[in-house]
């Protein structure tokens, strides 16, 4: 997934608030939906555009669909955002050997 569609994906402020939900662990996509006070068909179009994203997972068990995150997504834009920090944090960082993006937005350490 690349950063441009998980920024899209985000922008919608009920998918923010999906997110928020499934932190507390799985849901289905009825609870979701009955906890949103949104339509079935709403949440479920919401949930296929999370899933399509990478920052849900689905699984079936029994009869219904569960969704939980999946953090992987948020753990790449949390590095690529941290390249905007500014110059203190990252001499914080190099002190404390953290890795820091480097130029190609990937990831180096301090210490290379």
């Amino acid at each position: 997934m690349n950063g441009a569609n998980a920024f899209k994906v985000l922008s919608d402020r009920q998918r923010r608030d999906i997110l928020v939900m499934l932190r507390g662990g799985r849901m289905s996509a009825g609870d979701i939906a009955q906890r949103l006070g949104a339509s079935p068909a709403a949440v479920s179009y919401h949930l296929k555009l999370l899933r399509e994203g990478g920052l849900v997972k689905e699984y079936r068990q029994g009869n219904f669909m569960y969704f939980e995150l999946d953090t992987s997504v948020f753990d790449e834009l949390i590095m690529w955002l941290m390249q905007f920090r500014g110059e203190e944090n990252e001499k914080a960082d190099m002190d404390n050997g953290s890795p820091l993006p480097d130029d190609n937005g990937g990831l180096g350490t301090a210490d290379a």
